[in-house]
């Protein structure tokens, strides 16, 4: 009698060799303002896709359910700050949450676009570990980033006040933006103090003036000539007390920066940072504390010594890049990832397109900035950066500039060796040597010898 054939019960779901399983135990999630759809791996019970609210009740008894599933990662697809609260409330209970950008999600052709159907795909690609994740620092960092970018924040809608206030002065007959550089500095402030307080004498206010103003008082008075419109210095002053509440604001933002400094620990091991190149003085906008101070302390090394970086800058790059450099493993991964480096489109052996990816890193825009105050620094830096203006245009130059300054940073953080200025002669040093092999290969072509005369210096021209 032939041996009847034993039932077998359903194995493991395969994946082809090339798409191997890293992880069984993952899930995805699309995460929405008002709904989260979480896929896990097909099984009988529970249901591959369910979806549940984005209150904190639901996302604790979700996160408790994946933790009882046996599930060990979880891929988030999200945008903005919708997943954050879910991120913190996985990664508690000790389960790894890993953040993906939308774009590699949802870009996938020949599929579905759907909430349900993002969440399944998540959760396919992450079990085989083909989605990267995002750049997020730790909670530390993350903290001080918050406080920065409100900061930022608070600096654009002041400067939004400042506007109308020149509008309304012309309403009022009065030219003060023609004689005072600034109307929100020293010289302005006490002139616009004194107009809301209900001076009207021209010469009066024209004794306000700063010793420094290049105008003189009658200048000034002639200028500040002008009518007492009710409508006009109404949104004087209503611009005047935005202003200054937002200023109010930055000062209370500036105590919490610098407490969260303070919770940082100390990786200069006690030497003290070297004086800075030239003395400043702090400008309006700046921080109300020593900020170069925990700028050594924290990293090791001193990155305003770095020429275009002072040192808001630096703190800003700090917040957003984090501290770990070991998240990157070469500096080109780091470039790339700012959106700094050229990315080639090779068809045919051919480079069709270099340009740099759009992106929105606010440390690109920080480096973008320091590359912008380079033109006139008579370093290599700043040398740099005017050949490339002369090649490829001024927006251009400020990217590559960008790039160089991001390279340098990388390194200093990465091994802790200090910077070392470079000047004039030593960067121009190899581009001279380069043209006396080249004429004196030329000279040779025709019988000739180039000799260096005694007269003539190190650094001038071969006859």
């Amino acid at each position: 009698m032939p041996q009847r054939k034993q039932k077998t019960s359903p194995s493991k779901p395969t994946l082809p060799p090339q798409l191997a399983a890293v992880t069984w135990h993952a899930a995805g999630i699309d995460v929405g303002a008002a709904a989260h759809f979480v896929a896990v791996p097909p099984r009988d019970d529970p249901p591959p896709v369910r979806r549940f609210g984005a209150y904190t009740a639901d996302r604790d008894s979700r996160a408790d359910g994946l933790l009882l599933g046996g599930i060990t990662t979880v891929a988030l697809a999200s945008t903005g700050v919708y997943g954050l609260p879910l991120l913190e409330r996985l990664e508690a209970r000790g389960c790894e949450g890993v953040r993906v950008e939308p774009p590699p999600v949802q870009k996938s052709q020949g599929r579905p676009t759907s909430d349900g159907h993002d969440g399944q795909w998540s959760q396919r690609r992450h079990t085989c570990g083909r989605l990267a994740r995002a750049c997020r620092p730790p909670a530390q960092v993350c903290v001080l980033r918050s406080s920065l970018r409100q900061r930022a924040m608070l600096l654009i809608s002041a400067a939004q006040h400042i506007q109308p206030m020149p509008k309304a002065l012309t309403q009022m007959h009065i030219q003060l933006q023609h004689v005072v550089s600034d109307i929100t500095g020293g010289t302005g402030r006490a002139i616009l103090r004194a107009l809301l307080a209900g001076e009207r004498a021209p010469a009066t206010r024209a004794q306000l003036r700063d010793d420094r103003c290049q105008h003189d008082e009658a200048t000034m008075a002639r200028a500040w000539q002008g009518t007492g419109r009710e409508a006009p210095l109404c949104a004087v002053a209503q611009a005047v007390a935005l202003y200054e509440v937002y200023h109010q604001q930055l000062t209370e933002g500036d105590r919490q920066i610098e407490t969260s400094l303070q919770t940082f620990a100390a990786r200069s091991d006690g030497q003290p940072w070297p004086p800075p190149a030239r003395r400043r003085q702090r400008g309006r906008n700046q921080p109300a504390f020593a900020v170069r101070d925990p700028l050594h302390r924290i990293p090791g090394v001193d990155l305003p010594q770095i020429e275009g970086l002072d040192a808001t800058t630096a703190l800003v790059i700090l917040s957003e890049i984090g501290l770990a450099m070991p998240r990157w493993p070469t500096v080109q991964h780091c470039t790339s990832w700012l959106g700094l480096c050229p990315h080639h489109r090779v068809s045919g052996g051919k480079v069709r397109r270099r340009r740099t990816q759009p992106c929105a890193q606010r440390a690109a825009t920080a480096f973008r900035l320091a590359a912008a105050a380079l033109p006139h620094r008579q370093r290599a830096l700043g040398a740099f950066f005017r050949r490339m203006k002369a090649r490829l245009g001024a927006p251009k130059a400020i990217t590559a500039t960008a790039h160089k300054l991001a390279r340098l940073v990388y390194t200093r953080r990465k091994h802790g060796t200090a910077y070392v200025p470079q000047g004039l002669d030593e960067d121009e040093q190899p581009d001279r040597d380069r043209t006396v092999q080249n004429v004196t290969r030329r000279a040779q072509t025709f019988g000739s010898t180039l000799v260096k005369t005694a007269e003539v210096p190190a650094q001038g021209a071969l006859a």
